[in-house]
């Protein structure tokens, strides 16, 4: 079985080893130690971290990553966690619909407000 160091990850995930060690504490990798008292990452850590940062580009928090990844290990079939993966997404979804249109309402007001500023200067 290969195993990963900290430097390794942290270099292949463009993150620090903070970061790492944070994912640890809040129970999102579990790495083993060696005799030397180092980290040592399994594939299972590695495919973990990927998802983290899936699951953290696509706007979700690490509760939210968290769930979805530890359901895998509570039901393998995959069912449980395609069904909140898909239950968060779609509530991504609304959110997102909800900041485009927050955006678009302040587009028109900035387009609105530079037509009535060009008028002013057309009259100074």
């Amino acid at each position: 079985m290969k195993f990963y160091s900290i430097r390794e990850l942290t270099n292949e995930f463009n993150t620090t080893h903070r970061t790492l060690r944070y994912y640890e504490e809040i129970g999102l990798i579990h790495p083993t130690y060696t005799e030397s008292g180092r980290r040592k990452y399994s594939q299972k850590d590695r495919t973990r971290l990927y998802l983290i940062q899936r699951g953290k580009y696509l706007g979700f928090n690490l509760q939210e990553i968290k769930e979805m990844i530890d359901l895998f290990t509570a039901d393998q079939t995959g069912k449980k966690q395609l069904q909140k993966t898909i239950e968060y997404g779609n509530q991504k979804i609304v959110e997102i619909d909800e900041k485009v249109n927050e955006l678009l309402q302040l587009k028109e007001e900035i387009r609105k407000m530079k037509s009535k500023l060009e008028r002013n200067l057309l009259e100074i």
